[in-house]
């Protein structure tokens, strides 16, 4: 069985979100997995929606976010993860599959953004050995 998973990828720094999602694309493959459905949102914050329509389909059995959120001059960066975060571990509670962090940030500078694209690889990893052992 070819587990099928499913990407919620941010907008915003698109210029790195992007190479997450190759990044997280390619490993998919490598493991086996196929990518069926991506689901482009302005951001990280604008993810749970997009994650719950994934959710509900029964041809997708994980899904991964894609996301990084810089340090800002607030701690508007440490909301926006905090929240996000605690909505996606609801969401994938409430739908009985497996939902990934593969959100770099907060409190990260651009360059330190750069150095962790592969949180993307370390999320699909993740939500292949979830289904395969749940």
């Amino acid at each position: 069985m070819t587990i099928k998973l499913g990407f919620v990828i941010a907008e915003f720094n698109r210029d790195l979100t992007f190479q997450m999602e190759m990044l997280g694309e390619e490993h998919a493959k490598f493991l086996g997995a196929e990518v069926v459905e991506k689901i482009l949102v302005p951001g990280v914050y604008d993810m749970p929606l997009a994650i719950k329509k994934l959710c509900e389909r029964e041809d997708i059995d994980a899904v991964i976010t894609i996301g990084i959120v810089i340090e800002g001059a607030t701690q508007h960066d440490e909301i926006v993860v905090q929240h996000a975060a605690r909505k996606i571990t609801d969401l994938s509670l409430e739908y009985n599959k497996p939902v990934t962090l593969g959100i770099a940030g907060p409190g990260m500078t651009r360059m330190e953004a750069h150095q962790r694209v592969d949180y993307a690889k370390r999320a699909v990893e993740a939500a292949v050995k979830l289904v395969q052992r749940l």
